[in-house]
């Protein structure tokens, strides 16, 4: 409110003190609030002012449309706004209620989307929200004309400055002639342009991309023209509205600092960086002279938002029957920018405890160092006649080496217990194994992402290779090296064809590997398998698991029909198959279903993208299997989308 006590009265001010109280319990999704003015008069020309507030019934977004989307569905559109439906969970966060700015945000996000996924020519018409005749909800409407597919054309670097020499710029872009347009390609091209050209003694020298674009063939040149800019300084960067977050974490994202040359692209890009982080509502960066005319001032105003998070879920998995889990994160702690996780989960058979930290700026470098702390519970009595204990930690590091190729490494150390063993009926091996054991190990892994949306996606592929080496102390000493490969292709609006392949070894050097070391496999890999339902078994019917495996999975992901995306229900069909094989042997076990034949199977799933969490129910025949391999239909429970 700007009227204060002692300040004088005016019907103008009191109507705008009005309008602003009503703008506050509009963005908190009350828009029955009704507030009235009352006038109490006194002596000495003097008034009381009263505001009788009638607050309403609680205003939400009811539901999401789209209209003129072919190239994505209504359910992966959703997904990239912010602006979220009501449902019984929405207590949990405050994305249901409408808020102006934050569907014009979501229109930006539509179109950036569209933009990355090939359609220059995309635009975002209008975005309505209607509220319904009781005002109890909003109809939000999304226009949008997609316009055709592009793919980068001939790709050029012309410069004007005589000692840069074009050819060897090239090699900082990230555009490449035959693959689809992305406007975040161009974006990040022309800031490692700007930044390896400043390096090279051309402090204020600006990239311009000159765009052609060819409707007929829906491809679009672009010639990068690298020329001198004007001699402008950055005197002082003024940072507000920061009441949480620390200077030097919003400073960072700069990558420029008092002194050094201006540059727009690159105050642009630190912009959207900032709004990356996802700790701030809004960012908005001015500029003003400074103390001379070659001398500027940067102004960036902060809007924070919440970044702590409390979730609780449960539910029911056929594999372990009744589950939950509940989890507190923070992603911006203490205002550093960092992320901390706590979470316990479990079932009838399994209790675990993860801690888990990111410093995502380690040394102020681009490298995100962390650790993870975990104790795990898990009872395989009924596969393999024992119970396990692991209680561990891991160091890892990850650097990203491309927008689309990731790196990290990792120092672990887990100290391993196998007790209760049922000596009747456990196998040998695992009787052997009973005890405690450390297992101290290094690894890494490489990745390759080029998917459109990582939660849900329908293009791209997805490539991983990782290894890890245990011996580095400890009492346990193995290489294990795995492999896994997906692809995801739009056959049309809401159908994708998705493919994966898996693969996995490990040996010992010294000793064979531990049974508990091996790769166990079944329903979660081979549908229609039992939990670790394939492979190797003992005389008394119990998993050995193997020290190879392979498989592959082909499914087709499709809509209901009759059940709108609001629902968030689809269904898919799919096909399976792969193997596991080589147990390490150890004397005295008769092993059997010890090959290498592939298993098989084919089925229907349906998936449900519910507020707690995906899940999915499965139901599978097998086509070909062991005769001592477990089969299992129907598998339903909680499950990640791959």
């Amino acid at each position: 409110m700007q009227l204060k006590v002692r300040s004088v009265y005016t019907r103008a001010r009191v109507q705008a003190d009005v309008q602003r109280i009503l703008d506050v319990y509009q963005r908190q999704g009350l828009f029955a609030a009704s507030v009235q003015p009352k006038i109490i008069k006194l002596n000495h020309n003097r008034v009381d002012l009263v505001y009788e507030i009638s607050e309403g019934p609680s205003t939400k977004v009811r539901n999401i449309n789209f209209i003129g989307n072919k190239a994505f569905d209504d359910g992966q559109l959703r997904s990239v706004v912010r602006t979220t439906e009501t449902n019984f969970m929405s207590f949990l966060k405050p994305t249901n209620v409408y808020d102006p700015d934050r569907l014009n945000v979501d229109r930006e996000l539509i179109r950036l989307f569209y933009l990355k996924n090939g359609y220059a020519d995309v635009r975002v018409v209008s975005a309505i929200a209607d509220l319904d005749r009781e005002g109890r909800g909003f109809f939000i409407t999304f226009t949008i004309e997609e316009g055709e597919q592009y793919q980068f054309g001939d790709i050029e670097i012309e410069t004007s400055l005589d000692t840069v020499d074009p050819e060897a710029l090239e090699q900082k872009l990230l555009t490449r002639s035959g693959r689809i347009y992305n406007a975040t390609l161009i974006d990040r091209s022309i800031e490692l342009l700007t930044l390896d050209v400043a390096q090279s003694g051309f402090a204020f020298a600006r990239v311009r991309p000159r765009v052609d674009r060819d409707v007929v063939e829906r491809k679009i040149n672009i010639k990068f023209i690298v020329e001198q800019g004007p001699r402008v300084y950055i005197e002082r960067i003024n940072i507000n509205g920061n009441v949480r977050t620390r200077d030097y974490v919003i400073r960072r994202e700069f990558r420029v600092a008092e002194g050094d040359a201006y540059n727009r692209l690159i105050v642009n890009n630190a912009r959207r960086r900032l709004m990356g982080l996802g700790f701030f509502k809004d960012v908005k960066i001015s500029q003003e002279t400074g103390s001379a005319q070659d001398r500027i001032i940067l102004n960036v105003n902060i809007v924070e938002q919440a970044t702590g998070e409390f979730s609780v879920g449960g539910g029911y998995s056929t594999q372990e029957g009744v589950i939950a889990d509940i989890s507190l994160t923070e992603r911006n702690l203490l205002g550093r920018g960092q992320f901390l996780r706590l979470k316990l989960s479990g079932s009838l058979e399994r209790g675990q405890i993860d801690l888990s930290f990111t410093e995502p700026r380690f040394l102020d470098r681009n490298l995100a160092a962390g650790f993870d702390l975990f104790h795990k519970e898990v009872d395989f009595s009924s596969e393999a006649s024992y119970e396990s204990r692991k209680t561990g930690g891991k160091i890892r590091f990850g650097v990203p080496l491309t927008d689309r190729v990731g790196f990290s490494t990792y120092y672990s150390f887990v100290r391993d217990e196998v007790y209760n063993v049922d000596d009747a009926d456990a196998s040998l091996a695992i009787q052997q194994a009973e005890g405690t054991s450390n297992v101290s190990a290094v690894g890494y892994a490489l990745t390759f992402d080029t998917r459109n949306l990582k939660s849900n996606p329908t293009q791209g592929v997805y490539l991983r290779f990782g290894q890890e080496f245990a011996g580095v102390g400890g009492d346990v000493d193995y290489l294990r090296t795995t492999g896994e490969a997906r692809g995801y292709y739009p056959i049309a609006k809401g159908y994708t064809l998705v493919g994966r392949v898996q693969a996995g070894y490990i040996s010992g050097f010294d000793d064979d590997v531990r049974l508990i070391d091996h790769f166990y496999k079944g329903g979660e890999t081979i549908r229609g398998f039992d939990r670790a339902g394939i492979g190797p078994r003992d005389e008394n019917g119990n998993a050995l698991g193997g020290t190879a495996f392979y498989s592959g999975t082909v499914e087709l992901r499709f809509p209901f029909p009759y059940l709108t995306d609001e629902f968030g229900i689809s269904g898919a069909v799919f096909a399976d198959g792969g193997s596991l094989f080589d147990a390490e042997s150890v004397s005295g076990i008769v092993v059997s279903g010890d090959n290498e034949e592939i298993r098989a199977s084919v089925g229907g799933s349906v998936l449900w993208a519910s507020p707690l969490g995906p899940l999915r129910a499965d139901l599978a025949y097998v086509l070909q299997s062991d005769e001592v391999d477990e089969e299992e239909v129907f598998r339903f429970g909680a499950a990640t989308r791959f």
